[in-house]
């Protein structure tokens, strides 16, 4: 189940490249970080990858999952999860609803979808506290329930857009730690863009430098 990036880069509204077509394997269970300075088009590879580029831009080249190409499916039909910057939990679920709202159609009756997501809250370290309303959950909690609800969807690789830059250092290493840490036991392939080189190291897969 690798993802597998073939000549990628995207195009601008002139159809000028915004990077140099881009060549990556990332095996299952593998972390991949992409870097490079802030405007390069980061968060616009993952965009291409996930299926989610605005208007203005368009893909070029293929994108592999399962020796699938994904390049002209929507986002729904690709089976790519997204972890981004912000951890946003719908404000009206409490947290228990919010992991369920990911969960997988593979999962039927209520019972069965109870079950997976009290387990996935007491993975994440949140176990008793499915009830609670999201905005009482500390950055570093609702990060693990966002990671948990995006994981529930069974998803067949995933995003990771600057996941950690809004977590203060004292939190930051720990949330990481688990974060690529459930991934890699998931067995998926995930692309991670960060600006820090500390997480490029955890995550100890490819690293790829745009720009």
């Amino acid at each position: 189940m690798s993802l597998l990036l073939e000549g990628l880069t995207v195009l601008d509204g002139t159809g000028a490249a915004l990077f140099a077509p881009l060549d990556l394997c990332v095996a299952p269970g593998e972390v991949a970080s992409i870097t490079g300075p802030s405007g390069v088009g980061k968060s616009t590879l993952l965009a291409a990858v996930g299926g989610h580029l605005a208007p203005d831009f368009r893909l070029r080249g293929r994108v592999l999952l399962e020796g699938r190409d994904m390049a002209g499916l929507p986002p729904e039909r690709r089976g790519i999860g997204v972890l981004f910057q912000e951890a946003v939990l719908f404000p009206h679920l409490s947290v228990a609803d919010n992991l369920a709202f990911g969960l997988t159609p593979r999962i039927r009756g209520r019972a069965a979808r109870r079950a997976a997501v009290a387990q996935a809250l007491e993975q994440a370290g949140l176990g008793g506290m499915g009830p609670r309303d999201p905005a009482t959950l500390s950055g570093g909690q609702r990060a693990r329930a966002a990671l948990m609800r995006t994981l529930l969807a069974e998803p067949r690789a995933v995003l990771l857009d600057e996941p950690f830059s809004g977590l203060d250092p004292a939190r930051r290493e720990g949330i990481r730690a688990f974060v690529l840490a459930t991934i890699r036991e998931a067995g998926i392939p995930a692309l991670l863009v960060t600006h820090d080189r500390e997480d490029a190291v955890a995550a100890a897969g490819p690293v790829v430098a745009l720009g």
